[in-house]
């Protein structure tokens, strides 16, 4: 019983992995506590968006991911 916490762009760097499996269910504190203090600073902005099980949540803290579900942290885009 696990949901799949995907890390892209800068965060994947910060996290120094792609992805980790965690205990379902999956809400937004123990989201913030299993990523560690400087990730979860970065999830905290708004800029920010968090997706559960492929679609980008109006509000991220109301995630409930289950087990089998993806949680995708995804950075704010960038470029020219």
């Amino acid at each position: 019983m696990a949901v799949t916490v995907v890390f892209l762009g800068p965060l994947r760097d910060l996290a120094r992995e792609p992805e980790r499996q965690v205990d379902a269910p999956l809400d937004w504190e123990r989201l913030l506590a299993m990523v560690g203090p400087e990730i979860a600073g970065q999830l905290r902005d708004d800029r920010v968006n968090v997706a559960c099980a492929g679609r980008v949540l109006s509000d991220k803290m109301q995630l409930n991911a289950q087990d089998g579900d993806e949680v995708a942290l995804l950075p704010p885009v960038s470029g020219g």
